[in-house]
């Protein structure tokens, strides 16, 4: 069976159909972490005998991991320069696109076990062994990555049942603002401050594909 790396993929949309590059690791992680966090946020309540929590959203997944970088040649397969595969690597995943005005976005596949869409947004390069001269020739590269959601994918996983909660919403043919907000608050009244909320300098004028965001009634 052939080792499969893990490998990352570079594209230049978030949709990821425009792909810029990609780098495989030398020498595949010993383990990775995912991280899932939610965040709730605790009443107002006074002369209470305890604390109640209420959900207000569920953060981005985290992966992080370590991976070597190993330049004496007795790794294979062998690479040349320590330098030039950090290089490589920064090309991908952490140098400014300028046509995106950002870094790319990021696909991590690892055989049948990783797949994740997500950006860098941690990097750090220990040297640990070098020449006489002083060129590295063994690194560890720890690295971090935050999930992407697209604005679909975020309303896709929006609760729609809570009119508490701070809703996205993708725009279909047909929406109407006060309809929107209808589904959403049970009361299309509330369309004026959602229009402001999101800026909108025509509210009747809503294009299909748009995202709104529908804050917590205290908000609109």
């Amino acid at each position: 069976m052939t080792l499969k790396k893990l490998t990352i993929i570079a594209y230049a949309d978030p949709g990821f159909s425009q792909k810029v590059g990609d780098y495989s690791v030398q020498i595949n992680p010993e383990s990775y972490r995912q991280t899932h966090s939610t965040q709730y946020t605790d009443n107002d309540s006074t002369d209470t005998a305890g604390v109640t929590t209420k959900f207000y959203v569920q953060d981005p997944q985290k992966l992080t991991f370590d991976f070597y970088l190993d330049a004496t040649g007795v790794v294979q397969p062998s690479i040349t320069s320590v330098a030039t595969e950090i290089s490589n690597f920064k090309t991908v995943a952490y140098s400014y696109n300028g046509t995106i005005h950002a870094p790319n976005y990021l696909e991590i596949v690892w055989g049948n076990g990783v797949s994740f869409n997500c950006r860098l947004t941690s990097l750090d390069i220990d040297y640990t062994l070098f020449q006489s001269d002083g060129t590295p020739v063994r690194a560890k590269l720890s690295v971090g990555f935050e999930e992407y959601l697209s604005p679909q994918e975020i309303a896709q996983r929006a609760n729609k049942s809570s009119p508490d909660l701070t809703h996205a919403r993708v725009v279909q043919g047909g929406d109407t603002l006060p309809n929107m907000c209808f589904q959403i608050y049970g009361d299309p009244k509330h369309y004026p401050g959602v229009a402001a909320y999101n800026e909108l300098d025509n509210f009747r004028a809503l294009q299909s594909g748009m995202v709104l965001y529908f804050p917590p009634l205290a908000q609109t």
